[in-house]
């Protein structure tokens, strides 16, 4: 009788190691996807800040522009660049702080794109109609990368959130993203 009752908790014992190991990994799994989610975001973030350069440089020799603008996304672009967050650290003031240089990116871009309507002769040339499509095709991805990064943060945070995954995550440090 003691030799069964041994196997019967030896048993219970090898599955529940089995689930704890598949658990951890699904944890690992999911949170990696985040990671490289994040990964992405920043990488057509980073193309929409090369792509700039390009196009302030095309309205500068294209136009007797207004400076101010310029320099406004010149300066926005240099802010945007020197704001980098490791997938690790993804706390909500990083975040915010993140969003807030991309926002004001996008609105000197904005102004900038307002201001070219001013420039018939501009807005004709081959240059400055290609980099303005790529423009709107980087902003599409950017659009479908924080898509993709917000989904997989939800899944992630399903799961880790999830009995008996909130027990294992906690172990192990998974904790809830942002």
């Amino acid at each position: 009788m003691k030799r069964s009752g041994l196997l019967i908790v030896l048993a219970i014992v090898v599955v529940v190691g089995f689930l704890s190991c598949n658990g951890y990994n699904g944890l690992v799994k999911q949170d990696e996807s985040v990671k490289k989610a994040w990964n992405n975001v920043q990488t057509e973030y980073q193309n929409r800040s090369d792509l700039v350069g390009n196009l302030v440089n095309t309205v500068k020799g294209a136009a007797n522009f207004e400076q101010k603008t310029l320099t406004d996304v010149v300066n926005a672009r240099a802010k945007a660049t020197s704001v980098n967050i490791n997938a690790d650290n993804l706390t909500p003031e990083k975040i915010a702080e993140f969003q807030a240089a991309q926002g004001q990116l996008s609105g000197s871009l904005s102004r900038l794109l307002a201001t070219v309507e001013a420039y018939p002769t501009l807005k004709a040339t081959d240059n400055f109609t290609k980099l303005q499509g790529q423009l709107e095709g980087i902003e599409n991805g950017i659009k479908n990368s924080r898509k993709i990064f917000n989904d997989e943060v939800n899944t992630y945070n399903t799961k880790v959130r999830s009995f008996p995954m909130n027990i294992l995550g906690g172990i192990f440090g998974f904790h809830q993203k942002e």
